[in-house]
């Protein structure tokens, strides 16, 4: 069992530390962005000042907070992660954040001797609960060897894509394929619903043809019912998509869909959305439309 060290146990990260925890893994935990989640204090997790102390006392340091920033000040800052680690340690940044920076964090800290992995997921809550996370990881083969056997307990599609930075770029493009295709639901069913056909039916007749996937059976049941509690935020979304755009531009590629969709995020967040989980870009839709899919008389 290992010793590991876990900074960022937000809705995504508590339920991922927790199943390490439950594989018999020692957590260590820092305070010094948020408190400590009770329950894996209560299972045995180690509360810390600062990541540096973390990263002291873990051999396997995970990170994952919302932004680049975020990861920057984590593993750069004072007390940060860079200041604890040395050899045989290995950090693993599960936080979805732009590529090109990956590429100069994970030349920073193998710098100090210890390997760095860019690890990003898929699945949102639900699947960080259940352990069957999508894992995109950018990294050295031997360090990827190394992690695995922590990746496996907390996702189930696992794939080294490549070098440093190349596990960012699969969880950008995946970013990119889950707004378009939230996009395509909802406009199919408000196209549906403003033509007088039952949205709860359309997607039920949908779901047996080519059109079915997994958006159109978890999202579109979450348009049609208007349960918009977040599993995954517009908010991060948008920041994805922007980082998307961003990496397109300098790429000098042009990216329409994308732009699309985000604009369709933003006006979301005009309406007070930002906070909403990320199928409610519907409700984007259905402003422009002045028509709701939904009865809500």
């Amino acid at each position: 069992m290992a010793n590991i060290g876990f900074i960022g146990t937000g809705i995504m990260g508590r339920p991922m530390a927790l199943n390490l925890q439950k594989a018999g893994h020692k957590i260590y935990l820092s305070t010094h962005h948020s408190s400590a989640p009770a329950d894996l204090l209560e299972g045995g997790a180690i509360a810390l000042a600062s990541p540096k102390e973390v990263a002291q006392k873990a051999e396997f340091i995970i990170v994952m907070v919302p932004d680049t920033p975020q990861v920057e000040g984590v593993l750069f800052g004072a007390d940060g992660v860079a200041e604890g680690i040395g050899p045989n340690k290995v950090v693993i940044d599960m936080s979805s954040i732009s590529p090109s920076a990956t590429k100069v964090f994970a030349e920073k800290i193998n710098a100090t001797q210890a390997t760095y992995l860019d690890a990003p997921v898929s699945g949102g809550e639900v699947g960080a609960k259940a352990g069957t996370l999508s894992i995109m990881v950018g990294g050295s083969p031997e360090t990827f060897q190394r992690a695995l056997p922590l990746f496996e307990v907390m996702g189930k599609n696992i794939t080294r894509v490549g070098g440093n930075g190349d596990g960012q770029t699969a969880k950008v493009a995946n970013q990119i394929i889950v707004a378009l295709n939230i996009q395509a639901v909802g406009e199919a069913l408000l196209f549906a619903a403003k033509n007088g056909a039952d949205p709860a039916m359309v997607r039920q007749a949908l779901m047996g043809g080519f059109a079915s996937s997994k958006i159109l059976e978890v999202h579109a049941e979450r348009m049609i019912k208007g349960t918009f509690d977040p599993g995954f935020r517009i908010g991060l979304h948008q920041k994805d998509l922007n980082l998307a755009l961003q990496g397109a531009k300098e790429l000098g590629l042009n990216l329409p869909n994308t732009s699309n969709a985000q604009q369709v995020f933003n006006t979301c967040v005009a309406l007070g959305g930002e906070n909403w989980d990320h199928s409610a870009l519907v409700k984007g839709l259905e402003h422009m439309a002045n028509f709701s899919l939904r009865d809500e008389s």
